[in-house]
Formats: structure tokens, C-alpha cells, sequence
């Protein structure tokens, strides 16, 4: 599925006119129109906003994942709390900065290895 489907999709998951999301994303509905048909594309700035906007990850929106939500350092952090019945007064700052920087590690390190498997 294509960044054209895949908004327009999200779009009315939402009930959300194409008037309304171009409120949300500070464009002309005509604009959020001619993405939906593929006449126009998002440049960067609005991409993120747009994934941002329906919790989802840019390669869901670009068609690359069928995956849908991104897995933040923040949303991983909150269920990892959530989990382990944590609040900010269990852990320091510096440990939330180690998990962070680990949650960013996997992320590398599988994304390099789903890029290698789908070369060979």
C-alpha cells in the first residue's frame, strides 16, 4: 500500500474530513486532496507531522512497514515503567537515559539486519 492509501486510510479510521486534517497539518484541504491522489507529496516537515498526528511510523506512511505505530524511546520507556510498576522516583535520570540509548541500539541493530535480509 502506498503513502496515498495509507492516508487516506488513516484518515477515515479517524472520521476525519480531508478539511480536518488539513486544519491539523496547517495545509488547504485541495493539498491534502492531492496527496490522497497521489498528485502531490508531503515535503519532509510534513511527513513527520502527519505520522505524528496518527501514531504511526514514517515507513508505515511511505508503505515500508505494515507495521503501523512507531516504537519511540518514549512509548518504549512508559510500557517498560508500566510493566515493572515504576514511577519517575524509581529510576534517575541517567538511568532513563541508559535505557534510551539501549532501546536506540536495537532499534539500529534490527533495522540493519531486516536492511541486509531484504538485499539478499
Amino acid at each position: 500500500m502506498n503513502f496515498s492509501h495509507r492516508l487516506k486510510q488513516l484518515r477515515k479510521e479517524k472520521k476525519l474530513t480531508q478539511e480536518d486534517l488539513a486544519i491539523q497539518l496547517n495545509k488547504t484541504r485541495s493539498t491534502v486532496a492531492g496527496y490522497e491522489t497521489e498528485r502531490k507529496e508531503p515535503d519532509y516537515d510534513t511527513l513527520k507531522k502527519i505520522a505524528e498526528f496518527f501514531d504511526v511510523s514514517i515507513d508505515y506512511l511511505l508503505g515500508h512497514s505494515d507495521t503501523p505505530h512507531s516504537y519511540s524511546s518514549k512509548n518504549c520507556i512508559t510500557e517498560t515503567k508500566a510493566r515493572y510498576g515504576l514511577d519517575n522516583k524509581d529510576l534517575p535520570d541517567e538511568a532513563i537515559k541508559q535505557i534510551e540509548d539501549y532501546i536506540e541500539f536495537i532499534k539500529q541493530k534490527y533495522h540493519s539486519s531486516e536492511n541486509n535480509k531484504k538485499k539478499s
